[in-house]
């Protein structure tokens, strides 16, 4: 199944993938290269972090790299939803209690990040809020209990 990405999430993954395998891959060979010269590997930490860093790397590159190649890039701007939330809408909300206004932009599952406000398609909040228009209400499942907020607007911005 092809994950949904948006071109500027993507964009940003393959800057990612570009820096870890131009800059961090080389930096983490160079540094087991001189572990490896400081002698005995049994008892050498730098080594064994420096490996250890090397599997982690390996590894992030093979994942940004399955991921790039199997996603359905979806470009923002030419979404025509109107006020109905979709994947990659920017909805702007406001807890009914409180009346706290937070904006979240709905994107795929590799580019989310909350403290950039952007969620996962698959979380939660965005599943409640998928298909709902500006002036709909939601409620959300949370561990302190259920919440309750209300789509004030919903745009679709790079």
């Amino acid at each position: 199944m092809m994950a949904p990405l948006t071109v500027a999430g993507a964009a940003r993954l393959r800057e990612e993938l570009e820096n870890l395998k131009s800059v961090k891959r080389p930096a983490v060979i160079n540094a087991i290269a001189e572990a490896r010269a400081h002698g005995d590997l049994k008892e050498n930490a730098e080594y064994h972090a420096a490996r250890e860093q090397q599997g982690f790397i390996e590894g992030r590159i093979q994942e940004l790299e399955y991921a790039l190649s199997h996603a359905q890039l979806i470009d923002v701007a030419t979404i025509t939803a109107g006020t109905r939330v979709v994947f990659g809408a920017t909805v702007d909300l406001a807890d009914s209690d409180t009346g706290d206004e937070v904006t979240y932009k709905i994107v795929g599952d590799l580019e989310s990040d909350i403290k950039q406000r952007l969620i996962s398609i698959s979380s939660p909040m965005a599943r409640a809020m998928i298909g709902k228009h500006e002036g709909d209400s939601i409620t959300i499942e949370a561990p302190g209990g259920n919440r309750e907020f209300d789509i004030i607007a919903v745009r679709y911005v790079v």
